[in-house]
């Protein structure tokens, strides 16, 4: 017996085909909500699986089943071996004077705006980066959105207090001259970072007793200090005075060395000329008293009147030629005895000797 094919109405096909239409939509949906639980994880991340809103799990690099939404929702953060870098703002001047507004600008309210006192009275600029890591997951996803904040603020405190327990030249160089006879100050200035790192780090300790832990722990801080533009420009105006100061004092004690050098050498000369002079006067004085010296020795062996009658004569002779005109009185009698030398020596009346006495 042939069977006779069932003829539909055009509302039942229109029934079948939606259907139809709305089981494969069902079905693709179902297979689309089962492809949705499972999650690729980046070697360098990790994800945080919440549970109707409260975090439940931590899983890391790899396949990840979860319940699609609104059972289960992930969410990727850095891993643990990752280095996050964050730049301080309230630090920078530039990022302080944009919160000012156009009066504020015009007044003096943005003076002191990214500067720091040092523990000397100087000023300071510090531009610091934090490097962190995050060490508890669980604890980082629920204070997220306030941990840029929450490091703004403890590395605006630490540099506050490091720097006001320091002087300016522990923070950076500022008198380059000092340098080589100042080593506390190099060690400090090395020093610095680990400072700013170590207070960053007391602080999240005490955090981590309450709730507000962060989950992150601080891996190193860098920092670049430098001094405001106007300090800068009396530095080097200072820096240069220093410099002609030590040209000067330079020059001068070179020119005191040649002086000294000068007289050294005048003073060297003078003496050679004194002892030539002395040895000079010493030898004419051993000379004119040679004759008195062998008169005393003659006196003494007692053949001193020939030696007188000698002497008289060598003296009388050298008297004589140097005479004009001499006359001889002889004091028995009237007679005279006249001796006249040269005319020109005759003329001149100081040139004329007289004895009085007898004639040899």
């Amino acid at each position: 017996m042939k069977k006779h094919a069932v003829t539909m109405t055009p509302w039942g096909q229109s029934y079948r085909i939606a259907f139809f239409s709305l089981y494969g939509a069902t079905l693709l949906a179902a297979l689309v909500w089962l492809f949705s639980s499972f999650h690729q994880i980046a070697p360098d991340s990790q994800a945080v699986v919440y549970r109707f809103g409260k975090p439940l799990a931590v899983k890391h690099s790899g396949m990840l089943f979860a319940w699609p939404k609104p059972v289960d929702r992930i969410e990727i953060i850095p891993g643990s071996d990752r280095i996050l870098q964050h730049d301080v703002k309230p630090l920078k001047r530039s990022e302080q004077l944009k919160l000012l507004s156009g009066a504020q600008m015009y007044s003096d309210a943005g003076t002191g705006a990214g500067y720091l006192l040092t523990g000397d009275a100087g000023i300071v600029q510090l531009n610091m980066q934090v490097f962190y890591r995050i060490d508890a997951p669980l604890r980082y996803v629920l204070q997220r959105p306030h941990i840029d904040a929450l490091i703004d603020r403890l590395a605006q405190r630490a540099a506050t207090l490091v720097c006001a327990g320091r002087d300016l030249d522990t923070v950076l160089v500022a008198r380059p001259e000092t340098m080589q006879n100042d080593s506390h100050a190099a060690q400090e200035r090395a020093k610095l970072r680990g400072d700013l790192k170590q207070m960053i780090e007391q602080d999240l300790v005490r955090l981590k007793d309450t709730e507000n832990d962060p989950g992150i722990t601080i891996e190193r801080v860098d920092i670049a200090s430098s001094l405001p533009d106007n300090a800068v420009a009396a530095f080097n105006a200072v820096l240069t005075a220093s410099q002609q100061a030590e040209q000067k004092i330079a020059q001068a004690q070179n020119e005191a060395t040649r002086l000294h050098q000068k007289s050294q050498q005048e003073a060297d000369r003078i003496l050679q000329q004194a002892e030539a002079g002395r040895s000079e006067m010493h030898a004419k004085a051993e000379i004119a008293t040679q004759s008195i010296i062998k008169l005393a020795q003659a006196r003494a062996e007692g053949s001193e009147a020939d030696m007188l009658q000698r002497l008289w004569r060598e003296r009388v002779s050298s008297v004589l030629s140097s005479a004009g005109q001499v006359i001889a009185v002889n004091p028995q009698d009237s007679s005279n005895l006249i001796l006249t030398g040269p005319a020109s020596q005759a003329e001149t009346p100081s040139s004329s000797l007289q004895f009085f006495g007898g004639i040899p």
